[in-house]
């Protein structure tokens, strides 16, 4: 099927002053036969109810899962294997797109502008919205914080959850003033030549970003539901005896593992798809801008920039991996990476003719 988006908007605006304009408006837009990630060739979920081990999800009498193309039967001092119970016995798991999924969004969206006067203009704008999906990790780089293929292609809709690159808050601004130096100008009126070169054109511009955190998926480690993917992307159960908060908010230990417990073999995990949130973000970037008029069409910009002025550190999303084998994970939860860039520093020339 051809994926298809339908998108529809209201927006109010409102003028302030003779500058200045206020707008509130609601966006939303539903998809479906949106691409999802599948390993087809998984086999349904089996609790095991025999203690030499079952087809799928079951454990054998070392209390290791029972691999899922063989199932150990013991008779009379005697092993057998019986078949593979995939829906194709001659090919192991895979990954393939079915345009089966579907998608929606609803925002609300805030913004001010100030046009143009005595050299200063600025937008600002605030925007809360949530995306619902199947699957976000359409390519393996394109959502980390998600498992990167549907739980079971039989249970679809265990996987409806919060899209991966949803963001539930997000605030943007940017300004842009000419400063009041030189010739005509507050300051400076009466300069002339090599005066006025120095002091006027001067510009100042900035902008700043504010988000929430993206969302992520707590993740098992193993296929406890024993459908035989060899990707990873079981989550596990809420711990129900778990008190305190899940969320510690540390680069070290930005989730807490003893708030979840590994899900019974042969089940799936109650976790929801994107139930946490990672670490925010805050950006602010500035820039200083000079405009020399060497003849008529032809002018020389100078540009001092610098991107992450307040050296602000912002963190990727954390390991999501809660347990290795039955135990906990001594890196789950933890941050090894930053979703930005430290402080950069750049200067430019450019002629404009």
């Amino acid at each position: 099927f051809t994926p298809t988006s339908q998108q529809w908007s209201l927006t109010v605006e409102r003028g302030i002053t003779r500058d200045l304009m206020l707008s509130v408006g609601y966006v939303g837009s539903e998809s479906y036969h949106t691409p999802l990630s599948v390993n087809p060739n998984s086999t349904l979920p089996l609790v095991c109810q025999d203690p030499q081990g079952c087809i799928s999800g079951g454990t054998g009498t070392n209390g290791n899962p029972v691999p899922v193309n063989q199932r150990v039967l013991v008779a009379q001092g005697t092993v057998y294997h019986a078949p593979a119970t995939r829906p194709n016995p001659y090919v192991g798991s895979g990954t393939q797109w079915f345009d089966q999924g579907t998608s929606s969004y609803h925002g609300l969206d805030v913004s001010l502008a100030k046009r143009m006067n005595r050299g200063l203009t600025f937008k600002t704008n605030y925007t809360y919205g949530k995306i619902m999906d199947y699957n976000s990790a359409i390519l393996a780089p394109s959502a980390g914080n998600e498992p990167s293929k549907l739980y079971s292609p039989y249970y679809r809709r265990l996987n409806r959850g919060v899209g991966s690159y949803s963001l539930a808050h997000q605030f943007n601004a940017y300004s842009s003033y000419q400063l009041p130096f030189g010739n005509g100008q507050r300051f400076g009126s009466g300069a002339s030549g090599v005066v006025d070169k120095l002091i006027g054109g001067w510009q100042w511009n900035s902008s700043v970003r504010v988000a929430g955190g993206f969302p992520f998926t707590p993740l098992a480690g193993s296929n406890t539901s024993g459908t035989g993917d060899d990707s990873n992307s079981d989550v596990p159960n809420w711990n129900p005896n778990f008190k305190g908060p899940v969320i510690l908010g540390r680069p070290d230990q930005w989730f807490d593992p003893r708030a979840f417990v590994l899900p019974a073999q042969g089940t799936f995990g109650n976790v929801a798809r994107g139930s946490l949130r990672g670490p925010g973000m805050f950006n602010l970037d500035t820039s200083f801008l000079k405009k020399v008029r060497i003849s008529e069409g032809l002018n020389l910009q100078f540009r001092a920039e610098a991107f992450n002025v307040l050296n602000h550190p912002n963190f990727a999303y954390p390991n999501e991996v809660v347990f290795a084998g039955n135990n906990y994970s001594s890196s789950g939860g933890v941050i090894s990476n930053t979703a930005t860039t430290s402080r950069q520093i750049q200067f430019a020339l450019k002629l404009l003719f």
